[in-house]
């Protein structure tokens, strides 16, 4: 009998452990984007992990839910077309001129202060297309500044979850 308890002590060890051990691998923060005053429609804004070499990696959240304006963002388009991901999770509403939008997304923290960053691309329909509307070196203490957008984005801030 005891041979039974330990084994299935182990099972539910090993059940508990695998999506504790997910979770301390990621790291959820809040991030809030202020926009400019412009005018015109929405913005589609896409918030992309960029590795080192300055690739893609992943897409951390979509701010747009209608698809057939994704390729305004042209250079996440290309690299999603590429190797597409089930977005529906990751997409919120567009924002539009002066809004202010909260998003919770999730960061490996193994990517932190290992030379990767945040790129925030933004593109608004029959405006300018800003492929580095923001870009963020992803360590702890530009997760804990303000950084300035040079599009469509007034501001960015990180807060943990």
């Amino acid at each position: 009998m005891t041979n039974f308890f330990r084994i299935a002590l182990l099972v539910t060890s090993i059940a508990f452990l695998k999506p504790n051990q997910a979770n301390a691998q990621a790291a959820k923060y809040k991030c809030m984007i202020q926009m400019t005053n412009y005018m015109g429609e929405g913005a589609y804004i896409v918030i992309s992990l960029i590795d080192a070499k300055g690739q893609y990696e992943k897409t951390l959240y979509v701010l747009g839910s209608d698809k057939k304006w994704y390729n305004s963002l042209k250079e996440w388009h290309k690299f999603n077309a590429k190797k597409p991901a089930n977005i529906s999770a990751i997409t919120g509403a567009s924002l539009t001129g002066g809004d202010r939008g909260v998003s919770i997304i999730d960061i490996d923290k193994s990517k932190i202060n290992t030379g990767y960053k945040l790129r925030f691309e933004s593109a608004v329909e029959d405006q300018k297309y800003n492929v580095k509307d923001l870009e963020i070196p992803l360590t702890t203490e530009a997760l804990a500044a303000k950084s300035e957008g040079t599009g469509f984005i007034r501001y960015v801030r990180f807060s943990p979850n």
